[in-house]
Parts: structure tokens; C-alpha cells; sequence
């Protein structure tokens, strides 16, 4: 991940300025992803790509439910033993799936030279993964896997599938990623490394991020005792948000 971002000093003053601009930012991209994840939701219904192969008010076939099953259960065996330690098979039909979809920051560590075993949780402003929501989000997720709270096998296979499926369903409906990058996303697959190489559906808002120098970090974070710091958003990073309408026309004329 900070092979990609850009690095810069700061001064504290700066840097609380920035701050503020940067929780400002956040909020409203965060508000705005919510809405269009809740106008989507029709388009993004688990029943629409499973069929009969999840419980539902309708159980019926779906053209394409077979073929959106067998990937599902592929790519869920491939990553269920380790680090979850759940059985291989997918027994249909599965237990019910929430329609809503829940947006949560993506995170990823910063290590530091001399402190590898403590690093530091980096939160995007500006990138989230979606999940089908459940009991388990990735945060608790992330605590049974590293042993922070006792393992719920069923709410951790609950939860597996809930991030896979947005993964399916953009390799079974191609033309849903180009209705995100219409509304200005752009729409990547990840693979947590700390989650087995779980693949995962990542939304990016157009704007670039920067992160300061990592002894500025580390003195940040040793003065509030928490370890973990934000991606900074620039006031100018909002006029070289790329406009992809606009850049479609030109080429079009050409």
C-alpha cells in the first residue's frame, strides 16, 4: 500500500490544519458513498446473483446462479483453512443474506525501522471495502483470527462470504464496476494479506492522499498513545479530481 502514496514533511501546524480539512473531506465522502450504496442496493441484491442457492422470502432460480455459486465456492475454499480454520464446502442454500452493504476504511500498517513488531494502523479517507453487512465486520474478523476474541466458526464463514460475494458479483455483472466509475469510484480487487489473501472489493474516491514522514507519524502517535494515523487530503487534491465524463468526450473527439 505506501508503495503508491506519496510522502511529505509537515510542521505541526500544518499538519493540524491539514487535519481538519482531511476529517471534513472524509465525512462527506463517507455520506456520499452510503447514499449511492443505498440507491444501488436493488442492483446489488445477494438474491439476484445465488438464486435458490441463498434462503430468501423468494427462493427461486436466477439464469447465471449456478456458474455465480461454483466461483463463490471457489474462491471461499481457497482461503477458508488458513487463517479460519472452516470446512471447504459451502453447504447450499446458504443462511440469509443482509441487501445492505456496508463501506468500511481500509486500513493497512506502516512499519517502522527498529519497531517491526509494532506498527503503526494506517486508515484511508478515501478507499473502503465492501461488505455484505453481518455480525461480524472486518474488525471482528480480524480479532478471531488474531486470537483477540474467542472464534464464532459460523459468524466467521458469515462473514467470508459477505466479502466475497461483491467480488463475484463484479466478475458476474462487469457492468456494475463501470456505474461506479460513472459516479466518480474507481473499483479494485485486493487481497488482505493479513486475512489469508482474502480478495476483496475495494472503492477509491478520485482524490490523491499523502502521508508525512515516518518520524512525523511516530511522534504523532507517541504523543496520543494510539497507534494509528490517517491519510492527509489537501485542499488542492479537490481540483485535480479527474472528471471521467469530460475526458470520454475528448476522446471522443479527437
Amino acid at each position: 500500500m505506501l508503495e503508491d502514496i506519496t510522502r511529505k514533511n509537515l510542521d505541526n501546524q500544518e499538519f493540524f490544519k491539514l487535519r481538519q480539512v482531511t476529517e471534513k473531506i472524509a465525512n462527506f465522502l463517507n455520506k456520499r458513498l452510503t447514499w449511492h450504496l443505498d440507491i444501488l442496493k436493488p442492483l446489488l441484491t445477494p438474491r439476484k446473483l445465488l438464486g435458490a442457492y441463498v434462503k430468501s422470502a423468494v427462493m427461486e432460480d436466477v439464469p447465471g446462479s449456478d456458474k455465480a455459486f461454483a466461483e463463490l465456492q471457489e474462491r471461499y475454499a481457497a482461503v477458508c483453512e488458513k487463517p479460519f480454520s472452516l470446512p471447504r464446502k459451502l453447504q447450499p442454500p446458504l443462511p440469509p443474506i443482509s441487501t445492505q452493504l456496508d463501506a468500511t476504511p481500509f486500513l493497512y500498517p506502516l512499519y517502522f525501522t527498529g519497531s517491526e513488531d509494532k506498527p503503526v494502523s494506517i486508515t484511508s479517507p478515501t478507499r473502503w471495502i465492501l461488505a455484505y453487512q453481518s455480525d461480524c465486520p472486518l474488525n471482528r474478523l480480524k480479532a478471531m483470527v488474531s486470537g483477540a476474541e474467542p472464534r464464532q466458526p459460523d459468524d466467521m464463514r458469515q462473514a467470508v462470504i459477505n466479502h466475497l460475494l461483491p467480488v463475484v458479483y463484479m466478475k458476474q455483472f462487469p457492468d456494475l464496476k463501470q456505474l461506479f466509475e460513472d459516479l466518480r469510484y474507481q473499483v479494485e480487487m485486493r487481497e488482505l494479506g493479513d486475512l489469508g489473501g482474502l480478495p476483496v472489493v475495494v472503492i477509491n474516491a478520485p482524490l490523491e492522499t499523502f502521508l508525512p514522514l515516518d518520524d512525523f507519524i511516530f511522534q504523532i502517535t507517541q504523543l496520543s498513545g494510539i497507534a494509528a494515523f490517517q491519510e492527509i487530503i489537501e485542499s488542492e487534491a479537490v481540483e485535480k479530481i479527474p472528471d471521467n465524463l469530460k475526458g470520454a468526450l475528448k476522446n471522443l473527439l479527437r
